[in-house]
C-alpha cells in the first residue's frame, strides 16, 4: 500500500501545484491587494484554518522561518478576509487546469468519487490542514472540487510528513538542509525561498554535522541519504491509510485514471523541474503502473 501511497503523491501534487506555478494563481496576492506573492501564499495556504496568527501557521506549516511568516500573517487578513481567498484559490486553480486540459470537466467525473471517498473516511486527528482543507471540498465546478480533493490528499502527506520529521529530531530548518544536502531540492534557492538567514542554515548544516548526516562539504553522507529514505518510507507509511476505505482495483484504476491528466499537466511546463517541493518528475522514477506503482 505504501507504493500506492507514493504514487498517490507523484499524481496528485502537480495538480495541487498549479496554485504556485500558474501565472494567474501566482498573481493572486497582488489582485487582492497583498504584498506580493509570498504574502499571497500564505494567505492563501491557511486560509482554510481561518485567519491564524503567524505562531501557529509556523508550526502547522513546518519549515518556513517564523520571521518569513510573521512578514505576511496577520496582516493579510487586515486586507482580505480568509474566504475571499479560498474563492479565488479555487477558481483560478480550476481555470489554469481548464487552460492546460480543456477535457478535464470529463475526466474529473470518474476521479471525483474515489478521491472523495479517500478524503471522507481518513481521520482528521493530528492533521489540521488536512482537516481544514477537507470542509472545503464540496464545490459544484467539477474541476474545482478536483483541484480541491488533490490539495486535501496533499496537505494529508504534508502533515504526516511533519509529524516523521519531528520524530526523527529535526526542526524546519534542519529539514530543509538534510533535503538540499541529498538533492532533494534546488540548492541555490532553498535557503531564501523558505525565508532563513545564512546564520540559521549554518548552525542547522553545524547540528547536521554533529549527527553526522551532512559532510564538511555539505553534502549528504550515506547515513545522511538513508535518513532522508526512512523519512520518505515513513511519509509513504503514514500517507497510505488514505488508500484504506478503497478496494485494490478501484485504486489501480483511480490511479491510470490521473496518470493521463498530470502528463499533459508536465508537457505544459507549468511546474519546473527540479522545484522546491521536491517533487520528481514522473519519467524520474518507475511509472505507477499495474500493480508495482511508485
Amino acid at each position: 500500500m505504501e507504493l500506492h501511497a507514493r504514487s498517490l503523491w507523484l499524481l496528485t501534487e502537480p495538480l495541487h501545484a498549479v496554485c504556485y506555478f500558474d501565472d494567474r494563481c501566482r498573481a493572486l496576492g497582488k489582485d487582492l491587494g497583498l504584498k506580493g506573492f509570498w504574502m499571497g501564499y500564505f494567505a492563501s495556504r491557511t486560509a482554510p484554518l481561518g485567519a491564524i496568527e503567524p505562531a501557529a501557521a509556523t508550526a502547522v506549516l513546518g519549515v518556513f522561518a517564523p520571521g518569513m511568516v510573521a512578514r505576511a500573517l496577520p496582516a493579510a487578513w487586515s486586507v482580505v478576509g480568509p474566504t475571499h481567498v479560498l474563492d479565488e484559490r479555487g477558481s483560478r486553480a480550476a481555470h489554469a487546469l481548464r487552460g492546460i486540459d480543456p477535457e478535464l470537466e470529463r475526466t474529473a467525473a470518474g476521479l471525483l468519487p474515489p478521491l472523495q471517498t479517500i478524503v471522507d473516511e481518513a481521520p482528521a486527528i493530528a492533521r489540521p490542514l488536512f482537516a481544514a482543507n477537507r470542509e472545503l471540498c464540496d464545490h459544484a465546478d467539477p474541476v474545482e472540487r478536483l483541484w480541491q480533493l488533490a490539495t486535501t490528499v496533499r496537505e494529508f502527506r504534508g502533515d504526516a510528513h511533519l509529524a516523521v520529521l519531528a520524530d526523527e529530531g529535526l526542526d524546519g530548518c534542519e529539514a530543509l538542509v538534510l533535503a538540499v544536502a541529498s538533492g532533494r531540492v534546488p540548492r541555490d534557492t532553498m535557503r531564501q525561498d523558505r525565508g532563513w538567514s545564512e546564520e540559521d542554515w549554518a548552525a542547522a548544516a553545524d547540528r547536521l554535522r554533529a549527527r553526522d548526516l551532512v559532510d564538511a562539504q555539505g553534502d549528504a553522507t550515506d547515513y545522511g541519504r538513508g535518513e532522508r529514505e526512512r523519512i520518505e518510507a515513513a511519509t509513504d507509511r503514514l500517507a497510505a491509510r488514505l488508500l484504506r476505505p478503497l478496494p485494490e482495483a478501484t485504486t489501480e484504476g483511480m490511479l491510470h485514471a490521473l496518470e493521463p491528466l498530470v502528463r499533459r499537466l508536465l508537457a505544459a511546463e507549468v511546474l519546473p523541474f527540479p522545484n522546491p517541493i521536491g517533487l520528481p518528475h514522473l519519467d524520474e522514477e518507475p511509472a505507477p503502473r499495474g500493480g508495482n506503482p511508485r
